[in-house]
């Protein structure tokens, strides 16, 4: 944020969250940086060394709120037992930073976090939420309410009125005359011109035909064309084309009337918001094993089923929203409102997503308002002829890596196009949340390239934060959450933002969860660079709970970006070329595969237990997937042979120990889904060892040593809370 603020009047600061109090100074150090002298004294008043604070990372290692006395001064001051963090209230538990009376006499303040937050992440006085509130206020003023000026897609494009007759709507400031054209009146670019409003709206009617019937039929092509004030017509997709389709032969794609006579009805209600998330992540265009597109139709026959045996209680999708470049895996985005034709209709979609809710299976979307593609004859770059509009113009509306287009986020029209862009995809689809794509790169200037955030809160708050980016975020989560309070909304941000994952009341942005990116990575480089022997089990826990407390994430053990051509899979790491000989059950298991496959399951369902309040899988990987995925393109010869996944590996008549990994799998969500996980805590000798939900989790990765009669300590929970009293 600006000046230093960040979210609030004290948390931008170098200072930390309080100064002069309760925990001390709070530089980078982290509130346990004391273990000698903080934690000791802590043992005293009966925290208890391994569920209360949680070993050598203590509270702080990203919260920075200690310097030198460490736990200590705060736990003289009151932190203690009976005060909010006890032995399962912790500030290293679910419960974050305290309850209403958790932090509060430890921190000199008198009602704890919420009375923090108000002069740390800034409830009341911090310039973030103040500038929510100023942003929403004027919303309401002038559109009515939030509820009307998000349901926008309502009156903007083409809308179908009562008695047939046809309303178009558009903003496009810099265009000198807008007209409609298409197959309706023969590519006609002069005949039907739009009338303009004010505020760079453009409004068109158009009555029903003598027989009633709509001007425009269905599945018909148009198209805008924008006057420019050099004289130039630029042919245009409108921003809220509901469906577009690709020419023939080319590259482009064509705005398609979608308006059937008999729209799809969806038959089921949204399944309950789930108690703990386990995400199946998802790519329609690749869930067959054929050599070509995949449909909606064959992932809701074919693949639902299985994400509903895998015990997987969501599904994620990805490269739902149109994208003219099939490679680009759906994150360059062409139309917003439009669901991506090459799978099949929007009525497709609909069912999918219908029969998902009848299996109980919560929908996401994966959502890109981080950028757009740069295309102009397809997509938003350029819509009026200016380089602006949506945009920033200039080198601010530029991405300098990615080569797309950067929303204006103060602008008044791109927030009414974002935020009914969210509730359209929640009303028509009736999707259940969203992924957010590229959260960092919208967070910061710089985007987070060549960054290597460290934790400390300068990097967090300053100029370098771009508050309007920061305020939209806050607005679509408070809107999504107060319309749908179960909308389930996840954060894509490597830079790890304090305050990401709180509530929008208490100053944060508002996100129910981050994704736990540094895991995949750890993993990845763990394969890479060390031999088993030389696996450090004490880093490995400290990467799968190193996040933020009180904030959710999602753990997952490998990113889709590692199927990737170039990279390799966990299960390809561990068991390489072998994957294609060795792999049946009719021969026998080489030394490679068996490693390969029980260090496959451990490392999962270490992630699965210790990584995260919830958790996600990329499809395929569940049952060590052995292709890398790489979509058609000039250098492949637009071969689809890697753009599938190999669910045939599975059928029982290969006799393959895909089924294995697949059955480990699905047996471990089914666990979780029993049991749910809770706390964690780890020993030596390669062994990790944590207790969750009256379930204890015993690994053992020493490449060489098996351990009989290994004792470990587990206190009864009536002796527990004896002693708590």
């Amino acid at each position: 944020m600006g000046q230093g603020q960040g979210l609030g009047q004290g948390l931008g600061q170098d200072q930390g969250l309080w100064q002069d109090q309760g925990l001390g100074q709070g530089q980078e150090q982290g509130l346990g940086q004391g273990l000698e002298q903080g934690l000791e004294q802590g043992l005293e008043q009966g925290l208890g060394l391994e569920q209360g604070l949680g070993l050598e990372q203590g509270l702080g290692q990203e919260q920075g709120l200690g310097q030198e006395q460490g736990l200590g001064q705060g736990l003289e001051q009151g932190l203690g037992l009976e005060q909010g963090l006890g032995l399962e209230q912790g500030l290293g538990q679910e419960q974050g930073l305290g309850q209403e009376q958790g932090l509060g006499q430890g921190l000199g303040q008198d009602q704890g976090l919420e009375q923090g937050l108000e002069q740390g992440l800034g409830l009341e006085q911090g310039l973030g939420y103040q500038l929510f509130t100023e942003r929403l206020s004027k919303l309401e003023e002038a559109e009515g309410s939030f509820d009307d000026f998000t349901r926008s897609y309502m009156s903007y494009g083409v809308q179908r009125q009562a008695n047939n007759s046809l309303m178009f709507k558009e903003w496009a400031p810099g265009a000198q005359a807008l007209f409609l054209t298409g197959d309706f009146n023969d590519w006609n670019s002069t005949s039907h011109p739009y009338t303009k409003k004010e505020y760079g709206k453009w409004e068109l009617y158009l009555p029903p035909k003598r027989n009633k019937a709509p001007a425009i039929e269905h599945e018909t092509k148009l198209k805008l064309v924008v006057l420019t004030s050099e004289g130039e017509e630029l042919f245009r997709i409108s921003p809220w084309a509901k469906y577009c389709h690709k020419h023939v032969d080319s590259n482009t794609y064509d705005w398609i009337h979608w308006d059937p006579i008999r729209p799809f009805l969806h038959q089921h209600t949204r399944p309950k918001r789930p108690r703990s998330l386990r995400i199946y992540e998802a790519h329609v265009g690749i869930a067959s094993p054929a050599e070509e597109i995949a449909t909606y139709t064959n992932f809701t026959l074919n693949v639902l089923p299985k994400i509903k045996d895998l015990g997987y209680n969501c599904v994620q999708l990805m490269a739902i929203m149109e994208h003219a470049y099939y490679g680009s895996f759906g994150y360059q985005v062409t139309n917003f409102f439009a669901a991506s034709s090459r799978f099949g209709t929007p009525e497709d979609l609909k069912r999918l997503v219908d029969t998902a809710h009848s299996l109980g299976i919560t929908v996401l979307l994966d959502v890109v308002h981080s950028h757009a593609s740069s295309n102009t004859a397809d997509g938003l770059n350029k819509f009026d002829g200016t380089d602006s509009c949506f945009f920033h113009s200039g080198p601010r509306g530029h991405h300098p890596q990615w080569g797309s287009r950067l929303f204006n986020y103060q602008s008044w029209e791109v927030l009414r196009f974002l935020l009914s862009n969210l509730r359209w995809w929640m009303e028509e689809y009736r999707f259940d949340g969203f992924r957010f794509d590229g959260v960092s790169s919208m967070l910061y200037h710089h985007h987070g390239i060549a960054m290597s955030f460290s934790g400390g809160y300068s990097e967090y708050f300053g100029m370098q934060v771009d508050e309007d980016s920061i305020i939209h975020l806050m607005l679509s989560n408070h809107i999504l959450h107060t319309l749908y309070p179960d909308c389930i909304t996840i954060a894509e941000d490597v830079s790890g933002m304090p305050g990401l994952c709180k509530p929008v009341k208490n100053g944060g942005l508002g996100f129910d969860y981050r994704l736990n990116m540094a895991v995949p990575d750890k993993w990845i480089q763990i394969l890479k660079e060390l031999k088993d022997e030389e696996w450090d089990m004490g880093n490995i826990v400290y990467t799968l709970t190193n996040r933020r407390k009180g904030e959710g994430s999602i753990g997952y053990s490998e990113s889709h970006d590692q199927a990737l051509v170039g990279d390799k899979s966990l299960a390809f790491w561990l068991m390489d070329k072998e994957m294609y000989t060795n792999m049946s059950s009719l021969i026998p298991m080489t030394p490679v595969i068996d490693r390969g496959i029980q260090l496959h399951k451990m490392i999962r369902l270490l992630t699965h237990a210790l990584g995260g309040e919830g958790y996600l899988n990329f499809m395929g990987n569940e049952f060590g997937h052995p292709d890398w995925l790489d979509f058609p393109r000039k250098g492949n010869g637009e071969s689809y042979q890697y753009a599938r996944r190999q669910y045939n590996l599975l059928d029982p008549d290969n006799n393959l120990r895909y089924t294995q990994l697949y059955a480990f799998d699905r047996d471990m969500n089914l666990t979780e889904d029993k049991y749910g996980w809770a706390a964690s805590r780890h020993s030596k000798d390669k062994v990790i060892v944590f207790e969750r939900a009256n379930v204890m989790f015993v690994f053992n990765f020493h490449p060489s040593n098996s351990y009989s009669d290994y004792r470990i300590a587990a206190v009864d929970k009536l002796i527990t809370s004896l002693l708590r009293k």
